[in-house]
This record gives structure tokens, sequence and C-alpha cells, in this order.
């Protein structure tokens, strides 16, 4: 073989392995996907041509051999572990104990990752073995599974002997995408990598979009770090994907209060955890500290409540919302999750009832997050008196015969359906919208009963002396409910546009829109490629924006509401402020500013505050104790400014 022609397979092979990291790891793609498969495939056909092939090579991610079975492991240095806590008590008794014998021990913090623990072996720099857990001594080769996980660096800069231990892991997100995808949903996160892992064929591994993080290091020659935060590092120079949450902490009461900021926080974290982990900093100190037979002295899991249960569906009700469409709700066995009791889940829509397969009186899994009602998973167990939930043909409110649309059921009567008519004023009148406080789902029932309140225009309509007289309405609520729609009547653009309901505009999207658009007037006509221009808004949604404003009852709604003094306050610093076009990521805490002063002082500016880093970000704006998005700005040469900086550049 030509020397030239290996040498441009080893240089291609590195190139797909750098573009590999930055998508898969840093989250910050540099190349397209066009260009990144027409790569690929011109090494699949020099590979072929010249039967060179790098151990490295992202082709051998996905073999194309499926397993009769697993061969059995045995791990190189056991895998323990972890002593468990599950009260401050419990956690503040370890570390006393600790402390007793190394008053100067510092300790870190990490997520205690809910998936499916391995270890890889590397040797002379390039992945040789990888395993599962199993009993700590003896595991299963899953090395062909694991090789498909794109975030799993198939070689590394580090040359000796080395054992790497993490979690396999399917982001939430991901698992989400699948579902919607899949006519066999899966039931949680923690089983779909379990699964995907130990199937024996890989590339039902590799559809499944998994991540390794990575978080341990039981062997290793010549470590060149001495504490867990150097060995974190050692990670992260190795290109492994390693958690976004890692602080230090020196005594109990800090800890428990990042423990509990954690768990308040947990249910809208990417990646499903259910603790805490806390580690002695110094490894030479873990070496005095030593092991059970069960576990590390020097390790604890801290666990939370969990927030994934199984209970029974008693009944299944369908609501009526505000754009039509109707959403099956699950009346369960009451159930505790994360101290609250659970009584109600959503099934979502009814193909999400046939795909998860549920019954009346069948016991499903149901997850709690984001603060919302809980949503089931799927079923658990079906039992014989299980009872096959039945589509509803006609709207649970007016009667009108249903329309099945997609995966929902929606009901067309939006002129004159009750529910539809009050989840509309509802909406409008929400904090994010109008900001009318006082107005509840009872309240727009006697406005509706009583007052003849049907659209969201008739609210301005409303006099003192309409409310004398109703049920709970004193004078002081009278009159703050009055002054309340009063104050509503200037609103900030971007407010207004989410309180008219339109289909698929969520606040952030309204906000979006303010930006791009001048005047409401302008925003009324635009057109369909003028919308989809805007970034994070697709044709579905630019369909929506546009039908909304075809609708003529909308528009004379709206003509209602500037009729009766709506104003709308336009963001003209906004759109030649000095951050227009420019795009912040925030991290860690700042000294003065909380995360939504600094995000309103960006967004009036002109600027975008997004989740994480990429090569569109033009700053991270960082804080105390920062996390892997410091590290990934670092990483992708992306300017990092203090909330000084940030102040003085505002001025």
């Amino acid at each position: 073989m030509e020397q030239s022609l290996k040498e441009k397979i080893e240089k291609m092979v590195a190139d797909l392995n750098k573009y590999n990291y930055h998508y898969h790891v840093l989250d910050a793609p540099i190349i397209s996907d066009k260009d990144y498969d027409k790569l690929y495939y011109e090494l699949v056909d020099l590979e072929k041509e010249t039967g060179y092939v790098l151990p490295d090579s992202p082709t051998q991610r996905v073999g194309d051999v499926t397993s009769e079975k697993f061969v059995k492991y045995k791990h190189e240095a056991q895998l323990f572990s972890l002593d468990k806590a599950q009260t401050t008590n419990e956690l503040s008794d370890w570390v006393l104990k600790v402390l007793d014998k190394f008053p100067n021990t510092e300790f870190t913090m990490e997520y205690k990752f809910d998936g499916l623990r391995l270890a890889l072996t590397y040797e002379n720099g390039f992945l040789k073995t990888a395993a599962t857990r199993g009993n700590g001594l003896i595991g299963e080769d899953v090395t062909a599974q694991v090789k498909t996980i794109r975030s799993v660096p198939l070689s590394i800069s580090y040359k000796g002997h080395i054992v790497v231990e993490g979690e396999g892991i399917m982001l939430l997100s991901e698992l989400d995408k699948y579902n919607n995808k899949s006519n066999e949903p899966l039931k949680n996160a923690r089983n779909a990598v379990a699964g995907a892992i130990r199937n024996l064929d890989p590339k039902i591994t590799a559809s499944r979009n998994l991540d390794f993080f990575a978080y341990g290091i039981p062997v290793i020659e010549d470590a060149p770090f001495k504490t867990q935060e150097e060995l974190r590092q050692f990670l992260i120079d190795n290109r492994f994907l390693v958690g976004e949450f890692f602080e230090v902490r020196k005594n109990v009461s800090d800890m428990v209060k990042l423990i509990d900021e954690i768990d308040k926080k947990r249910d809208v974290i990417d990646v499903l955890i259910d603790g805490m982990v806390i580690k002695v900093n110094d490894i030479a100190t873990r070496a005095k500290l030593g092991y059970t037979i069960r576990f590390p002295k020097w390790a604890l899991a801290y666990k939370f409540e969990a927030l994934e249960v199984t209970t029974k569906i008693r009944d299944v009700i369908w609501q009526v919302g505000r754009t039509g469409k109707i959403t099956p709700l699950a009346l369960l066995d009451p159930v505790d999750i994360a101290g609250a009791t659970i009584s109600r889940a959503t099934l979502n829509n009814w193909d999400d009832i046939q795909r998860k397969k549920v019954k009346i009186n069948s016991l499903v899994f149901i997850r709690r997050s984001n603060e919302v009602i809980p949503e089931i998973l799927g079923i658990a167990q079906e039992y014989e008196d299980s009872i096959e939930i039945k589509k509803i043909e006609n709207c649970p409110s007016c009667g009108t015969k249903l329309v099945h649309n997609g995966v929902n059921l929606f009901c067309p009567n939006k002129d004159s359906c009750p529910d539809q008519l009050k989840e509309k004023i509802i909406h409008f009148c929400s904090r994010d919208a109008m900001n009318i406080e006082g107005i509840r789902d009872k309240t727009i029932d006697l406005f509706y009963n009583v007052l003849n309140i049907r659209t969201i225009a008739d609210l301005y309509t409303l006099k003192p002396e309409n409310l004398v007289g109703l049920e709970s309405f004193k004078d002081k609520k009278i009159n703050n409910l009055i002054n309340s729609i009063e104050k509503s009547k200037s609103i900030d653009f971007a407010n207004f546009i989410y309180a008219l309901g339109i289909g698929n505009v969520g606040i952030k999207t309204a906000k979006d829109l303010a930006k791009n658009f001048e005047t409401f007037e302008d925003l009324s006509k635009a057109k369909l490629e003028e919308l989809s221009k805007i970034r994070d808004i697709g044709d579905i949604v630019a369909q929506s924006i546009i039908d909304f404003f075809a609708y003529e009852k909308n528009m004379e709604t709206i003509k209602n509401l500037f009729d009766y003094g709506l104003k709308i306050k336009y963001p003209l610093a906004s759109i030649n402020g000095v951050f227009k076009d420019k795009t912040f990521v925030l991290t860690g805490t700042l000294p003065t500013l909380s995360r939504a002063e600094a995000t309103k002082l960006i967004e009036e500016n002109g600027g975008n505050v997004s989740s994480s880093v990429s090569k569109l970000t033009s700053f991270v704006l960082a804080g105390e104790s920062a996390g892997s998005k410091y590290e990934k700005a670092l990483a992708l040469n992306i300017k990092i400014i203090s909330e000084e900086e940030f102040l003085s550049m505002l001025k």
C-alpha cells in the first residue's frame, strides 16, 4: 500500500474523531452533517480498497456481527458499590467520621447518574475492552455495543494502561425523541440504556443514541493526578464526557444546601440522576481510609426520593385545551413522589395510549418532571380485570364530533366550545402573558356562566359593579382585579404575542418574534419564508402563526383589544441594542445579579440566552463555581466574561 494512502486514511480518521468529539462531547459541531457523511463514506471506501483499518476508525463503531451471548469479563480491580445516605443526619455522621481522622479534608460533589455502570480499558491509547460492572468482580464484555456510543473515545492521548469507570446514559431528551418515533416506547431512561447495552445486536444499541459519562479511574499506570479535581480534568483532557456538575465543599452545611438546590431542580436536568456522590478529594487520604468488603470508606451516595414510581390507573378523563386538543388524563391510586401526593398523570394523546398499551386497572410507571402534572411512561403489569381505554368520538365539553389529526384528537368548534374559550382566557391572564392577577379556573367559570364573558377582549368590558355579588368577590378583591386588568393594557410586545395563544408559540418563540418584527402589524402580515428564517422557528410553527392571523375571528378579537385601550410596548432598545445578534450562555453564581436579572438585561439589549455552549455562542457569562460550560468555552476559544465586564459593556 502506498504511504500517501496510509497517511490519508490516518488524517481522515483523526479529523472524523475530532468532529465526533466536538459534536457529541462539546455539543458544538464544527462541520455540517452532509460534509461529515461525505468524509466518512470516503473513508469506508478507502478502507475497503486498502484493507488498512485503524483501531480508532469511526467505521468500527457499529459492528455487523451479532453475538450469540455475552462473554464473562473479570475486572482487573473490583468495582465497589457505594455506601448510601438518605438523610442529612446520615450524611453528617459520615462526613464527621472522616474529618475526625483527617480534619482538613475537602469533599467533591457530583451527580449520581442512574444508568448502567461500565468499565473501559485502554491499552497504548486505544479502547481495548468495555464491560458492565456485574457484581463488581465479574461483568460482561460489551465492547461492540459500547463502541457505538459516540461520546466514548476510541483512542485517547494517554498511552499507558488505564481503566476508566463511568455510566452509560440515555439522555431524557433522547428518550423522548426515540419514544416519539417508536412503535414500542421505552419505559424509562434507566431501562433504555441497560436494554441497549445488554442487547446482542450492536446496531440496536446504536439506535438508542446513548452517552457515556466518565467519573473514575480504578486502574492506571503512573497516575498524573492527586485529587478528584485533577482526575476529572485528566478525563476531560483525554476527550471523555464528564458530568456537568462538579463542586468542592468542606463542611456539611454547605453540602446540604447544595444537595437541596440540586434536588429541587433535578426534574429539569436532561440526565436521569437519583442522588449525589460525595468523595474525599485527596487520593492519598482515600488510600488511608481504605475499604470495607462492599464499599470504599472515602465515598458516599446521597439518595434522593424517587421521581419514578408505579401505581394503578383507575379511570381516564378527557380534557379540552385552548387549541381544541383533547388530552387524556389518568386518575390514579394516590402515590407519593418526592414529597408530593400524585393522583393524576397525563397520557399525552390517543396515539400515546395505543403505543404504551396501558389500560384501566393496569399497573403503570409514572414520572414527575418540571413541576407539572406527571407523565405515564408505560405499563408495568396487566391484570385480569384490566380494561381497554376507549377512544372518545365527541368533545366532552360541547359534544362536537372530534377530528383525529396526527397523533391528537381535536375539537374543531373553536368559536363556541366552552372549555376552549375558558382555557384561552386563563392562558391570556397567565404570568408570562398579560399577568392579570386574581383570575383562576373558578373565576373564569363565574365570568363565563354569570357575566357572559366569551373572549379575551371581553375582560376589558368588566366594571366594578359587574363583580358585586359574585361568589367570594369583596371590595378589596374587586378593586385589585379591576386595577390588574387596567394595568395590563400596557404590555410588552413579547408577552402580548404569547398571550394570544398562537399554537406552538411559547414564551421563547414569542420573544424571538418580538425581536424580529418592529410592529404587531408587521408580524400579523408576515409570510412563511420570512418567519422560517428566524432561528428556531420551523415551517410548522411558522404555519401556525400564519393560520392564526388568517382567521377572521382572531383579528376581530385583537381589534377589540386595541379599541379597549391596549397599548403594546415595543422593545426599541433591543432592536439595535448593544447585544444585538449576540448569544450568551450563563454559568455559575454571579456576585450580584440573579440569572433571571442577567437574562432580562441581555434580552432587553438585543441579545439571546442559550442553555448550551456551541460555536454560535458569543460570550459565556461566568460566576463562581462555573461548570463544564466554562470548560467547553475554553475548548472552543469562546470569550468568557465576568459580571463586572458584562455590566461595563452595558454602559
